[in-house]
């Protein structure tokens, strides 16, 4: 979009909070750039330029602005809508990949070399992956410098730089005050020394929270999950340790607190929080795209931005997808529930009721299958899906190739169109999966007068794409399930 100029100057004129996130509005005169609905008067069009990036702003020497904070936009909805190259590595760099196996572990994860990763980079985004990933440490630096007491030098680490040095001076560059300069414009958080976090994580406008919240509550695991005050709360496993996140819904933001072993952790938690919580999605273009289609049209006007409740892990979905397959919600609980008790990591939650991490997919490939409260062919399901996931055989990420992630799927004994695709649409992200033999939605169908049979309904739902998934959540809304309604 940033290539649009008109368009682009349009909304930085209007102040379009919509576009926080699509691009960046660069003033030549100032050297600083801000996100489009930044507060001051817009300058005039000959002194802005656009930028797709943060890291192609601060590449060219502009500083991020005081007022607006364009490093803390919500993240463009292009990387969770689409599949290419491109969208794969930014889903990996947010997810920390460079900054722990640098540039050529980003590369072997995608299956390309690392000049072709640096080529279509520099293209779309106007940066490097290098570049990319030093743009996160400076926004997760200047996180923990505003939040905790920390000391810098411990920060410098947690946020993923190689030197205190450079710490300081990409501080210094990217906002133009010191790391001491930071801290002191704004007030503390206590707790940051613990471990503990409270931030902010913005959306785009509309959000319905009613089916996001209360999908994660109705589903969650005994041990791993819980709603607790307001808050759904459960465990990550992290590159570096483990931690608890409490995600409560707001009007216009969700507030967000992270208690974690390892502060190193904190930039992959976060984005493993937004991702579960769809937060950069596109409601506009979703629910305009689903409001052309007059059956669908009254079940978004009722209540538009519905999210699609994912997970913060891929491989814990998909084990808990194939305990879920013809069984209930309550039973599909008792399974996972004690698979948690019997092989999960014990961790301690002094807030609540959390009391494990998920099963690893080792320790679920170690047990013996004898143990399965389930029909012989279902645990061969299972089974297969655990000793697949933890030789490292079948790999589920940010970073699948949708298509043929859900191939790979389908290829297992036991494992249909169902499972494939719910583990396409809330695991992988897949925007576009469809459930059409799912019984809520062939109900919701038959309800709202649309053909019946799985294939009439997918040849119906072409005009929905590519947004099928968010037209499941409409449809799946039509229910009075608990998954639909917001805990109490």
């Amino acid at each position: 979009m940033h290539t649009d100029t008109e368009r682009c100057a349009r909304a930085v004129r209007s102040k379009d909070a919509r576009f926080d996130g699509w691009f960046f509005t660069a003033v030549l005169t100032t050297r600083i750039y801000c996100r489009p609905s930044c507060p001051v008067v817009p300058p005039k069009p000959e002194n802005m330029t656009f930028y797709p990036s943060a890291a192609a702003c601060q590449r060219a020497g502009f500083r991020a602005c005081k007022r607006c904070r364009p490093d803390t936009s919500p993240g463009s909805p292009q990387w969770n809508q689409r599949a290419d190259l491109t969208a794969r590595a930014m889903r990996l760099i947010a997810d920390g990949v460079v900054d722990r196996d640098g540039v050529p572990g980003l590369a072997a994860r995608l299956g390309y070399s690392t000049r072709q990763i640096e080529r279509h980079l520099l293209a779309e985004l106007g940066a490097g992956p290098l570049a990319l990933a030093r743009a996160q440490r400076a926004q997760t630096a200047r996180l923990l410098i505003e939040t905790t007491g920390l000391p810098m030098a411990r920060i410098a680490f947690a946020a993923g730089f190689a030197s205190i040095r450079t710490f300081n001076d990409t501080v210094r560059e990217v906002f133009a005050l010191a790391p001491t300069e930071l801290r002191a414009r704004a007030p503390r958080t206590p707790g940051g020394a613990r471990g503990a976090l409270s931030l902010r994580l913005p959306f785009r406008a509309p959000l319905h929270p009613d089916n996001l919240f209360g999908h994660l509550a109705a589903t969650a695991v005994p041990g791993v999950e819980e709603w607790r005050d307001g808050a759904y709360r459960r465990t990550l496993r992290l590159p570096y340790g483990h931690g608890i996140a409490a995600l409560t819904p707001a009007p216009d933001h969700i507030a967000c607190r992270l208690t974690l072993t390892d502060l190193r952790d904190l930039p992959v938690a976060i984005s493993r929080c937004r991702r579960m919580l769809d937060l950069d999605a596109d409601p506009e273009a979703i629910d305009g795209r689903l409001r052309t289609d007059p059956v669908l049209a009254p079940l978004v006007d009722k209540a538009p931005g519905r999210r699609v409740p994912r997970t913060v892990d891929e491989a814990e979905f998909a084990v808990r997808a194939v305990l879920g397959q013809q069984v209930s919600t309550a039973a599909a609980r008792t399974h996972a529930a004690r698979l948690v008790t019997a092989h999960g990591e014990p961790v301690d939650d002094p807030e609540g009721g959390l009391t494990h991490l998920f099963p690893s997919t080792g320790a679920l490939a170690a047990l013996d299958p004898e143990t399965l409260a389930m029909p012989r062919t279902r645990r061969t399901t299972f089974t297969t899906l655990v000793g697949r996931l933890a030789d490292g055989s079948l790999h589920l990420g940010v970073e699948s190739d949708w298509p043929r992630a859900r191939a790979e799927l389908l290829a297992l004994p036991g494992l249909g169109p169902w499972t494939a695709d719910v583990i396409a649409m809330r695991a992988l992200g897949d925007p576009d999966a469809f459930l059409p033999t799912d019984l809520g939605i062939r109900r919701a169908a038959r309800d709202l007068g649309l053909p019946a049979t799985p294939a009439a309904l997918t040849a119906r739902a072409a005009d929905w794409r590519p947004w099928r998934a968010y037209a499941v959540q409409y449809l799946w809304a039509t229910d009075s399930h608990p998954i639909n309604l917001l805990p109490v």
